[in-house]
């Protein structure tokens, strides 16, 4: 068996993580991990709403109970089940501690991959999207919270490879295609 990959595509909300996670399991069937699953659980659990609100209060609340690195650690754990595919995707790690967990606990075989695209852009995407839609106020405040709260900038900053998404669908698959992930 080769060595195992895992890539972290990361991203403030609306920059295109999802469209860049689903080409890369279209194209190569790799199997993904979803860090805001652990929210949705936890809020199926309580029996919340899905919204903004309720998902921002019960992240804040998961790392305030169990710690920052909460999120990093059950990922880990689902990691650590697939242990025979050869590229496993993880969709939206947020934390410089999470990186810096994952970074640690994986070395070389983690690669992040950062989609970027600007505010403007990501605000439009969020208002229009189908699936928990966004304002301009909520989308401002969700990406100064991350940002503030959870220091997402830095893993950004550090990504092993840059997309930058302002452009088409057809565009962000060319710029996926360059990078050499397997």
């Amino acid at each position: 068996m080769k060595k195992q990959k895992i890539i972290a595509v990361l991203g403030l909300p609306g920059s295109g993580k999802s469209v860049v996670i689903n080409y890369l399991i279209k194209k190569y069937n790799w199997p993904k991990i979803y860090f805001g699953e652990v929210t949705f659980d936890e809020m199926r659990r309580l029996n919340l709403e899905i919204n903004e609100k309720n998902e921002r209060r019960v992240r804040e609340s998961l790392r305030k109970e169990f710690g920052e690195l909460v999120y990093a650690k059950r990922v880990a754990e689902k990691i650590a089940k697939l242990n025979h595919e050869e590229v496993i995707l993880l969709e939206s790690l947020y934390s410089w501690h999470e990186y810096l967990f994952l970074k640690k606990k994986f070395g070389e075989k983690f690669k992040t991959i950062a989609v970027y695209a600007s505010p403007e852009k990501r605000y439009s995407r969020l208002e229009n999207r189908k699936t928990r839609p966004l304002n301009l106020k909520e989308a401002q405040s969700r990406d100064y919270s991350q940002i503030e709260n959870l220091q997402q900038a830095g893993p950004i900053a550090m990504a092993d490879y840059l997309l930058v998404n302002e452009s088409t669908k057809k565009e962000l698959y060319l710029k996926i295609n360059k990078i050499n992930l397997q």
